[in-house]
């Protein structure tokens, strides 16, 4: 155990140094790792097209050939047809100065007004402060002051008018680190393409022999996820674009197709991308038009178009299969924008994506899942429990009505209800809360389990009505009959439980007597009291297995006809483990479950109605 500890803290400082370690590497190595994971992102985007032409039996490197010659020609249309556009528009732009000039004129109201004066007088007073008294500020007298000073003028040599070979060398100068990153990854993405499954066994073989179930199932899930999720905001993008050009054009703006194409681009990236593609086109309206009728018309296009595939298609298509939370997604972007600037910003979902799916089947990288994905920080109890821990009993109770909402009763004890209360007896075994938190927590769930029984007797049906409805039957009858007498085996959690499985048996159509925590003597004094086929013991984990031992045998000596059952609530094993705990012949059955109690209950009553109604039959 010692042994285990100091590795668990030797091992922090570790990852801690390793993680910074491939910061650095990233950051350094960049002009590497961009061109890489560019190709890794597109080899996940094509792989299904090429699997496609697999299928068809158009052979592996064919199939590669014709996917990556067809996307990246696509890519490099797409990218000369905004350029030109662009270029003509940055052409164009003289003309619209007239207009541009009234729209500003219009806003500062041509100087007039208050606010206009007041405007006026604020700039003419910064010109005077920030005027320098015998400043020289004229070229011209400063060279005349020279040349009466005696000394030299400084001539300027203005060089000859570059050559063709210049112009074609300063027109592709800023285009030779781009083409450079191109082809790289043209070259990866054929690689990765064509030696996909080698790369995932090597991948594989690296976790170690140990992990090849992990692993597998995590080149598996990472595959499976982005190829989905990349395939669908293509999809989603593309026709984001197409229809916002399509009403750009409708109300007149020029290059529609362009501002639609800019868009379906730009919403790859997170958050800022869409909102400045969409004020390129609103700016172009604004220029072109005498109003600002069409500037307000494709604003409230992008509006409606934003709202209704943010909120609608996207949650509905791929918004479950990123696995990222919406914090990571804007922290990612703007750690990998850091790292790999632009590119950084277009390819951090994808890799973020990478990032929690091995987080979530590496265990010494599960800190990624946990910061990184969209899954609850904390389970449903838990959250609860740690909220009663913090006696917050207002967000403790919201959190106990959210879930019992969505689920029954039944699940809501079960699953909820119980599990706090066992992780609380747990806590206050190895003196973990103190007594107060106890009585808080003890208190609190006691409300609620009587608020929660009150509305299910007032929601159940009574016997009179299943009668007026014709579902009246010999097994209604039996139930009814049925006296099940529920007795814990200590004060505080287990009477909780206790009360809960009596609500539960009610619901159920049987006659269920609740029996409060006393000495044994007083216990087996209330037990024989009620004529009752069934006594059900109710004990949460950590128990005391003497206790429920003896309780038990007490009760099989004084009421040998009656079933007796032990639920040992949500123990860690399951019914064997309490079996090897109680020992198997105290109790006719074990459960931990209490849904498995209310089937058990169930089934026995069931067989004993059948053996009366047969024994009926025979006399």
């Amino acid at each position: 155990m010692v042994r285990t500890r100091e590795n668990s803290a030797t091992s922090k400082p570790l990852t801690v140094i390793a993680f910074v370690l491939a910061i650095a590497a990233l950051y350094f190595g960049r002009t590497v790792f961009i061109p890489l994971a560019l190709a890794l992102v597109l080899s996940f985007l094509l792989t299904p097209f090429v699997s496609l032409l697999e299928k068809i039996r158009f052979g592996r490197v064919p199939s590669v050939i014709v996917v990556v010659i067809v996307a990246f020609a696509l890519i490099a249309f797409g990218s000369w047809g905004v350029a030109g556009q662009l270029v003509e528009i940055m052409v164009r732009i003289p003309d619209y100065k007239a207009n541009l000039d009234e729209k500003i004129d219009s806003l500062h109201g041509a100087g007039t007004g208050e606010l206009g004066k007041a405007s006026a007088s604020i700039q003419e007073l910064g010109k005077e402060l920030s005027a320098v008294p015998g400043q020289v500020s004229s070229h011209t007298d400063e060279q005349a002051r020279q040349a009466r000073s005696g000394h030299p003028i400084q001539v300027q040599v203005t060089p000859p008018a570059p050559n063709l070979v210049q112009d074609i060398g300063a027109l592709l100068g800023p285009l030779a680190s781009p083409l450079e990153t191109a082809v790289i990854v043209v070259i990866f993405t054929v690689f990765m393409l064509v030696k996909r499954e080698d790369l995932r066994n090597r991948a594989i073989r690296l976790a170690g022999r140990g992990q090849l179930s992990r692993m597998t199932q995590a080149f598996d899930d990472a595959s499976r996820r982005l190829s989905r999720f990349l395939l669908l905001e293509c999809l989603v993008n593309a026709s984001y674009g197409l229809v916002f050009g399509a009403g750009l054009h409708l109300i007149g703006v020029p290059h529609a197709l362009l501002w639609g194409m800019i868009l379906a681009v730009f919403r790859f990236i997170p958050y800022i991308g869409t909102w400045a593609a969409a004020a390129l086109p609103i700016a172009m309206a604004i220029a072109v038009f005498p109003g600002w009728h069409q500037a307000g018309f494709a604003f409230g296009i992008f509006l409606i178009l934003e709202l209704i595939v943010a909120n609608f298609i996207e949650p509905l298509l791929y918004g479950s299969h990123t696995g990222i939370s919406s914090l990571a997604i804007l922290v990612a972007a703007v750690f990998w924008t850091t790292l790999w600037g632009p590119v950084g910003l277009i390819v951090s979902t994808p890799l973020t994506v990478c990032l929690v799916v091995l987080g979530r089947y590496v265990p010494q990288l599960h800190f990624l899942e946990v910061v990184l994905g969209d899954e609850p920080a904390l389970p449903i109890e838990q959250h609860y429990y740690q909220r009663l821990l913090a006696m917050d009993q207002d967000e403790a109770t919201t959190i106990a009505e959210t879930y019992l909402k969505e689920n029954k009763t039944a699940r809501f004890y079960e699953y909820l209800i119980v599990p706090a209360l066992r992780m609380a007896e747990q806590d206050d075994y190895f003196d973990a809360i103190d007594q107060k938190t106890k009585r808080f927590i003890l208190r609190s769930v006691r409300e609620l389990i009587e608020e929660t029984g009150d509305k299910l007797e007032a929601t159940a049906p009574s016997e009179e009505g299943l009668q007026a409805g014709g579902i009246r039957s010999s097994s209604l009858l039996t139930k009814s009959d049925t006296n099940i007498s529920c007795v814990p085996l200590r004060p505080g959690s287990d009477e909780l439980v206790n009360t809960m499985l009596g609500q539960l048996l009610r619901s159920a159509g049987f006659s269920a007597l609740e029996v409060r925590a006393h000495a044994i003597e007083e216990a087996m004094a209330e037990v024989s009291q009620q004529e009752s086929s069934f006594v059900c013991l109710s004990c949460l984990p950590p128990f005391s297995a003497a206790s429920a031992r003896s309780l038990c045998k007490r009760l099989r000596s004084s009421f040998p006809s009656r079933r007796i059952i032990i639920g040992v609530w949500h123990l860690d094993g399951g019914a064997e483990v309490a079996r090897e705990r109680i020992g198997s012949g105290a109790a006719d059955l074990i459960v931990t479950q209490l849904s498995e109690a209310i089937a058990e209950v169930q089934r026995l009553t069931s067989e004993g109605a059948l053996a009366e109604m047969s024994k009926a039959e025979n006399v």
